[in-house]
C-alpha cells in the first residue's frame, strides 16, 4: 500500500508465502493504473537492487499463471500467442523477501542474487500460490482484470511495433536510387 500510495491501485495487496527446498518466499504483489513495473526485492533483508534469480523465478510465474488463465476464461484463443511477461508486468508492483542459506550474490556491489535453485523455489512458490488463489478462492474478476490490462498493453506494444516498422520502410523506400525510368515520383 506504501509504495502505491501516489496511484491508483486495482485490488488489495495480494500476499503470499511458501518455502520449498529450504528457500523462504514471502511477496505481496498489487496492481495500479500505471504502465511502469516496481519490483522490491530483498535476499536475507539485503536490498537486492540489481533483481537477480529469485526476480526472474517471479515474472516467469506470473507470466505463465496468467496466460494460462487467459486461456481457461476465453480471454485469448487457440490462434493468438502468448502474452509476454512485460504486458504482465505493466502496473505491477511487487515486494519480495526471500530467507535462504548460502547466498551467492554477483557483481562488485553485491546487489544481484545469483543462486539459481532460488528461480526454481520462487517460480516454484508463487505457480501454486496463485492458482490457488484465483482457482480455489473463486477470483475470477480479479484474474480478468490483470489479465485484460495484460491485453490492452500488448496491443499498444504491437501497434508501436507496427508503427516503427511502417517508418522504417517509409524511410528505405526514400533512400533508394532509382535509375533513368524507374527514378521515384516528387512533388513540390
Amino acid at each position: 500500500r506504501y509504495v502505491n500510495e501516489a496511484k491508483n491501485p486495482l485490488h488489495e495487496p495480494l500476499y503470499f508465502e511458501g518455502e520449498k527446498d529450504n528457500i523462504f518466499l514471502n511477496i505481496a504483489i498489487q496492481y495500479n493504473d500505471s504502465y511502469t513495473d516496481t519490483i522490491i526485492s530483498y535476499v536475507n533483508n539485503i536490498p537486492t537492487t540489481e533483481g537477480g534469480t529469485h526476480e526472474t523465478g517471479i515474472k516467469a510465474a506470473i507470466t505463465r499463471v496468467f496466460n494460462d488463465l487467459a486461456r481457461k476464461y476465453g480471454l485469448l484463443k487457440d490462434k493468438d500467442s502468448n502474452l509476454l511477461g512485460e504486458d504482465f508486468r505493466e502496473g505491477l508492483t511487487a515486494v519480495v523477501s526471500v530467507k535462504m542459506q548460502n547466498v551467492q550474490f554477483e557483481g562488485q556491489t553485491k546487489t544481484k542474487l545469483g543462486n539459481p535453485e532460488a528461480r526454481i523455489a520462487c517460480e516454484g512458490i508463487l505457480t501454486s500460490e496463485l492458482y490457488n488463489l484465483f482457482e480455489k478462492n473463486n477470483k475470477k474478476s480479479l484474474a480478468e482484470k490483470i489479465i485484460q490490462k495484460a491485453i490492452a498493453a500488448a496491443r499498444v506494444r504491437e501497434a508501436s511495433r507496427k508503427a516503427k516498422e511502417i517508418t522504417r520502410q517509409k524511410n528505405s523506400l526514400e533512400n533508394a536510387n532509382l535509375v533513368g525510368k524507374l527514378s521515384s515520383c516528387t512533388s513540390k
